[in-house]
């Protein structure tokens, strides 16, 4: 079983993505009732946002 990739720091960007576990709130509402598949999408997704937020924050500085 996938396990919630909640941080408990839950504050979002502009574009509604939590910068604690970089889900949507779409996805941090549904997670409960996605199967397994979608959750395993989700953690892909969520990594990928970390990685390009971490480039962007990389060029900003």
């Amino acid at each position: 079983m996938t396990a919630s990739p909640c941080s408990h720091v839950c504050t979002r960007d502009l574009n509604n993505i939590c910068l604690g576990c970089f889900r949507s709130m779409d996805e941090i509402r549904d997670w409960w009732k996605f199967p397994e598949s979608k959750k395993q999408q989700v953690i892909k997704n969520t990594e990928k946002r970390k990685t390009q937020k971490d480039e962007a924050d990389s060029f900003a500085h």
